[in-house]
């Protein structure tokens, strides 16, 4: 049996916490390794058996809870694990309970993991470039000061997600971020004709920044070029998949 293909950050330290990718798993097929997405196309019992897998390989014994992922700036206190079926719609969730592991999916989108460990607040934010440009991460530590964190001591990482090099967009999609912030230019390079290369990972760094958040640390893991340790919905696409994975990123608290 494959490993769960852990990935840790630095500056989240003894959190308990990993971005995982796609090795590990049971989904067979285009989906083939630690699929856990519940909205793909994938047998409800094997996504079950790669979610488990993927909570015992960071936190052993913890209640792995989730969102319903909307590519929204919401964000949701986590008190309890929430059944399946019962997700509440949000991209962010926070925690100051043990025993909780918070888990975030992703496809290409930038996963953020945060922690306050002096206060015992952690948080997980879904950042698509909707949910980025609105907000989801400035949301998110507003949510963990909620529950006594500190922005002075909050430490974020990123994780695997599209890079620059793999992440072609439009004319149409440069202005929305220019409308937002003409500084935002910085994030774009010229492609071939209309179209422009985004590095949503440092908008993410930049964002982050900007909230005052000192420690920041992105892993630089490209999704779409690593077709064997990471999923990607745009690499699906652009293969004419019928269908793509997805992969959790997680933290929590000892219980």
């Amino acid at each position: 049996m494959t490993q769960v293909d852990v990935t840790r950050a630095r500056l989240l330290g003894a959190v308990p916490h990993g971005f995982l990718g796609r090795r590990g798993g049971v989904s067979e097929g285009v989906l083939a390794g630690l699929n856990v997405g519940l909205g793909s196309e994938d047998e409800p019992a094997v996504v079950s058996e790669n979610r488990r897998r993927a909570a015992e390989a960071v936190l052993p014994g913890a209640a792995l809870t989730t969102v319903y992922q909307v590519h929204s700036p919401d964000v949701v206190i986590a008190d309890h694990a929430w059944p399946d079926a019962d997700r509440p719609h949000a991209d962010a969730l926070v925690t100051n309970r043990p025993g909780l592991l918070l888990g975030i999916v992703t496809a290409d989108c930038v996963p953020v993991l945060f922690a306050d460990a002096a206060a015992g607040v952690v948080g997980a934010a879904h950042a698509g470039w909707k949910g980025a440009i609105a907000g989801v991460t400035d949301n998110s530590i507003a949510a963990m000061e909620s529950l006594g964190a500190d922005r002075s001591r909050i430490v974020a990482a990123i994780g695997p997600c599209i890079a620059r090099a793999s992440y072609e967009v439009s004319d149409a999609f440069v202005k929305t971020f220019d409308d937002a912030d003409p500084a935002n230019e910085r994030f774009f390079t010229a492609g071939r004709a209309g179209h422009h290369q985004f590095d949503i990972e440092a908008y993410v760094v930049a964002r982050l920044a900007a909230a005052a958040i000192t420690q920041v640390e992105a892993l630089g893991l490209d999704t779409y070029a690593d077709a064997d340790r990471f999923y990607s919905y745009r690499r699906s696409c652009h293969r004419g998949e019928p269908g793509y994975g997805r992969q959790i990123s997680l933290i929590g608290l000892p219980g």
